[in-house]
């Protein structure tokens, strides 16, 4: 029978359950990665499950988000990962090196294999053969000691490539495409897999933007096949004996089928404030712009800077217009140096900063207040980018790169020049030398973890009680992401390794108020309950979104649908994640009113369904929607318990 090549991937590494959608699966993961905004949680969890070494084949622990160092908080945080990589067996990638992400393109990844990575832009590998999934990062930290990962079994969503992009657009209009379609939640559920004619004009770096953003769309992961364009990619960077050929088979047949003619697409543009708000640059085109930022995960390639560059030689942006050049690598800074690339961006005006996520993470480069900022990264939720009334568009380097040159936003055909052609690095950097290889088991076990005064062990979460008085704290909408539940930014990031000072900042964007009264219902009641819509807990898999809250003494989320990666975070704390059915009256579940559970032990058990009394005396019929070892971890209190549990 024919097969896809998503399939293929899950049934090579299929440890339990049925391909089946919907029904849960347990998956061997062969590699891991972590970043330093998440890897400490990961780090710590190690310590605490008393793991001797990482069971996996790979795993590489970046740093990457958290660069600026304006007190000791960033740098002690960098020693103790570098510590825990020499302690338990993981590669460290240091400070310089840039995102994990392109790094783990260039030097681990090998079609075929599987990388479970705390971040959730991980499915960025998929451009490689590769199934490539984000999670929290107490599920990677589960991984690298060896378990299973578990999910539910996707669809697949088969989107056929036809005919080959028109000159001003490129990689980022694909994938813009795809949410202009589809929206935020479109690809809940699914692997998206990308097949047909037009992936042969496609490279690496093309996939690269495609799969990293296929997590706007909800995606669980997406796929390219492993051809050509991989094998010629492999040898470019002297890696030829990681290939082998994994593709769909001829015939293969898909869940949900899609279409998209290249040669059919236009500029596009995704307005403030969410990657799904998808137009045509020219409906947009004429607003003037503050800033043109170039770099991330998004668009990291030696290509992303080159255009750029080609496009700015010889002339200057306005006065008024702030080039930032983000490299993704310093591999990336050599290569654009040494083809001449680096010097017109410079001569143009260009701010250049160093390799890392900064400015797309919110440390640094933050715009001004209602400025427009034109980015070629991912995500634009509000005050994501460090300014609380930002205004971030979301586009290719070309239309940023004409915003730079005009001062407006301008659709880049109009420009009176003739498309630049990209030709690859002549000699693309690539140094093993740059990363800390895993030292011999032996004398890991005499490696002692690096703490510094900012550093503290994850908390101690008791087992799920019986019975639960919550207030309704919050409720809240649809969409609500990780970056308004915990937010990022230059004062928030340094603490992650601190989860009660982090804390403090839980729901900041929505209710400056939330910790003080979080701490009140901790006192008056058994804590608090959060109502929401759909989607709840889209964008990041920032764990603290789960974890903070938690400590604050959040007991269960009711929403009418969950982003997967927040769903797993909160169970893996013992949050429950209950389902509201679409005829509940949430008015029933007023904020600032309560919501009494019994018999929760029971029903988180072996019930699909628990009955909630609400403050008015109604009740509420919430489902759950949970898996076998969900349950386990649920009632034991968090994955962490389960584990220790044995």
């Amino acid at each position: 029978m024919a097969e896809n090549l998503t399939r293929k991937l899950i049934a090579e590494h299929l440890l339990e359950g049925r391909m089946k959608p919907g029904e849960p699966i347990h998956l061997a993961i062969d590699q891991t990665l972590t970043q330093d905004a998440t890897g400490t949680l990961v780090m710590l969890a190690l310590e605490a499950m008393a793991l001797e070494r990482v069971k996996t084949e790979v795993s590489v622990q970046y740093v990457d988000h958290n660069l600026l160092q304006t007190d000791n908080r960033n740098p002690d945080d960098h020693l103790f990962l570098e510590s825990a990589c020499r302690r338990f067996g993981v590669w460290f990638s240091p400070p310089g090196n840039g995102v994990s992400h392109p790094l783990h393109t260039r030097y681990f990844c090998k079609p075929g294999r599987t990388l479970l990575g705390a971040d959730s832009h991980t499915p960025a590998a998929g451009a490689m053969g590769m199934l490539a999934m984000g999670a929290g990062g107490i599920d990677v930290a589960m991984a690298m000691a060896g378990e299973p990962f578990v999910l539910d079994m996707p669809e697949v969503w088969g989107v056929r490539l036809i005919g080959e992009l028109p000159d001003w657009v490129s990689a980022k209009d694909v994938i813009l495409e795809m949410l202009r379609r589809h929206g935020v939640a479109g690809g809940r559920g699914r692997v998206i897999e990308y097949h047909g004619p037009g992936l042969e004009a496609l490279g690496v770096m093309d996939r690269h933007v495609i799969a990293n953003m296929g997590t706007e769309l909800g995606a669980t992961s997406s796929v390219f096949p492993a051809d050509a364009a991989v094998r010629d990619y492999l040898a470019l960077h002297g890696r030829d004996g990681d290939h082998t050929p994994w593709t769909a088979d001829d015939g293969a047949g898909y869940d949900h089928h899609e279409k998209i003619d290249l040669s059919e697409l236009e500029p596009l543009i995704a307005k403030p404030s969410s990657p799904g708000n998808v137009v045509p640059v020219r409906d947009v085109a004429g607003a003037e712009v503050y800033q043109a930022y170039f770099g991330s995960s998004a668009n990291p390639g030696f290509r992303d800077f080159a255009v750029v560059a080609e496009m700015m030689r010889g002339r200057n942006r306005p006065a008024q217009v702030s080039l930032d050049i983000n490299p993704a690598s310093r591999d990336d800074l050599r290569d654009l140096a040494g083809d001449g690339h680096l010097s017109a961006l410079l001569a143009a005006g260009a701010r250049l900063h160093q390799a890392g996520c900064n400015g797309c993470i919110g440390m640094g480069q933050a715009p001004a207040t209602g400025r427009n900022s034109l980015r070629t990264v991912p995500r634009n939720f509000p005050d994501r980018s460090g300014t609380p009334e930002d205004s971030v568009f979301l586009c290719s380097p070309e239309t940023a790169a004409a915003a730079a040159l005009t001062g407006r936003i301008t659709d880049p055909r109009e420009l009176d020049m003739a498309h630049p052609k990209i030709a690859p690095p002549r000699r693309p950097a690539f140094d093993w030398e740059n990363f800390a290889a895993p030292p011999r088991p032996q004398s890991a076990e005499e490696t002692e973890l690096v703490k510094g005064p900012n550093i503290a062990s994850i908390p101690d979460f008791e087992a799920m009680p019986d019975e639960l008085d919550l207030q309704v704290l919050l409720k809240l909408g649809d969409d609500i992401s990780t970056d308004e539940i915990m937010p990022a930014g230059t004062d928030i990031l340094p603490y992650r390794s601190n989860i009660p000072k982090i804390a403090e900042f839980a729901f900041r964007v929505i209710d400056k108020g939330y910790a003080k009264r979080a701490a009140a219902a901790r006192e008056e009641r058994d804590g608090h309950v959060i109502v929401a819509g759909e989607n709840y807990g889209q964008g990041s898999s920032r764990e603290h979104a789960a974890i903070a809250p938690r400590a604050l003494g959040l007991r269960a989320v009711a929403a009418r649908s969950f982003a997967r990666i927040h769903r797993q975070n909160l169970i893996n704390y013992g949050v429950a994640p209950l389902l509201l059915d679409d005829e509940d009256d949430p008015g029933e579940l007023d904020q600032d009113g309560r919501m009494t559970l019994s018999g929760l032990r029971g029903a988180v058990a072996d019930a699909d369904s628990i009955t909630a009394r609400t403050g008015r005396g109604a009740e509420i019929v919430l489902r759950l929607d949970l898996g076998a070892r969900e349950r386990e971890v649920l009632l034991a209190g968090g994955l962490v318990n389960w584990w220790r549990a044995g």
